[in-house]
C-alpha cells in the first residue's frame, strides 16, 4: 500500500501537468481512499470502466480523458452516476490529457513513433499554439507494412487514405480526434500522417495534398501512453495495476 497523494504527485510531475494548458483538469478529478494498494489504468472515465475497476479492486483509476473539462456544472445525469459511483466505493480518479499526449517517452504519440522506429523526431502539430505531437524519418518502407505494424501496436484496423506516395520515409502523429491537423502534415510535405479519428473533409486533403493518413480510432490511438504510464508506475511503486480495455472502435 503508499499514499494515494505521493502517486499522484509523481504523475504530476512527471507529466510536467502544472505547465501545459489544457481544456481538462489534469490530476486527481475524485478523492477516495488515501491509500492505495491496486492502480487501474485506462483510457476513458466510464461507468463501465469504473465497475470493471472495482471487479478488479481498484484503489485509484488513472485515465486518458477524465471527468472535469475546464467548466462548472451541475453535478446530474450521467455525469452525477459516475461521480456517485466512485464516491460511494471510495475510489480516486485522476486524469492526464495532453499531457500524456505530448510526453516525449511515454506519451502517445511518442509510442506510436517508436512502433513505426520513427528517427530524427521533432514537435509537430500544433494545438492551441502548442505542439502535442512528432514528425520524423522512418527507414523507407511500402505503406501497407507501416500500416499493419500501427494495426498490431494498437491491436486495432485502421482507416487508410492512400493518396501520398506508395514508399513512406517521412511521418507525423498526433493521436486521438486530431484529423483537423491534417493541414499541418500536409505544409510540412510528410509522407504520412498518423492520428486516431477522422471526419469527411480528410479524403480530399489526402487527395489534393498527396499524402496518406491512417486513422486507427480515437480510443485505441490513445492506448498507447495509457499502458506505458502504467509500466513506469509499476516500477516506481509497490502496487498491484491492471489495464482495463473497455474496447471502442471509435
Amino acid at each position: 500500500m503508499v499514499n494515494c497523494e505521493d502517486v499522484i504527485r509523481f504523475l504530476d510531475t512527471y507529466l510536467n501537468s502544472a505547465q501545459i494548458t489544457d481544456v481538462s483538469r489534469n490530476g486527481l478529478q475524485v478523492a477516495g481512499t488515501p491509500r492505495v494498494g491496486k492502480i487501474v489504468f485506462g483510457v476513458s472515465a466510464s461507468l463501465e470502466l469504473f465497475r470493471k475497476a472495482k471487479v478488479a479492486g481498484a484503489d485509484l483509476i488513472v485515465v486518458h480523458h477524465g471527468l472535469l473539462w475546464g467548466q462548472e456544472q451541475p453535478i446530474t445525469g450521467l455525469f452525477r452516476d459516475r461521480i456517485a459511483f466512485l464516491l460511494k466505493n471510495d475510489i480516486n480518479l485522476a486524469g492526464y490529457h495532453l499531457p500524456l499526449d505530448m510526453h516525449p517517452v511515454v506519451g502517445h504519440n511518442a509510442c506510436l513513433m517508436r512502433a513505426l522506429r520513427a528517427e530524427r523526431l521533432k514537435p509537430f502539430g500544433e494545438y492551441h499554439g502548442t505542439p502535442i505531437g512528432f514528425c520524423g524519418m522512418v527507414q523507407p518502407a511500402p505503406l501497407e507494412d507501416l500500416v499493419r505494424a500501427l494495426e498490431a501496436y494498437c491491436g486495432a484496423k485502421a482507416q487508410v487514405l492512400a493518396y501520398g506516395p506508395k514508399r513512406v520515409e517521412t511521418v507525423g502523429v498526433v493521436s486521438g480526434g486530431a484529423y483537423s491537423l491534417l493541414p499541418q502534415a500536409i505544409g510540412q510535405k510528410l509522407d504520412l500522417y498518423v492520428t486516431g479519428a477522422l471526419d469527411e473533409p480528410a479524403q480530399e486533403w489526402c487527395r489534393e495534398g498527396r499524402i496518406n493518413c491512417v486513422a486507427l480510432g480515437h480510443y485505441n490511438s490513445e492506448k498507447p501512453g495509457v499502458l506505458a504510464l502504467m509500466e513506469l508506475v509499476s516500477k516506481r511503486f509497490d502496487v498491484q495495476t491492471e489495464f482495463i480495455d473497455v474496447a471502442n472502435p471509435l
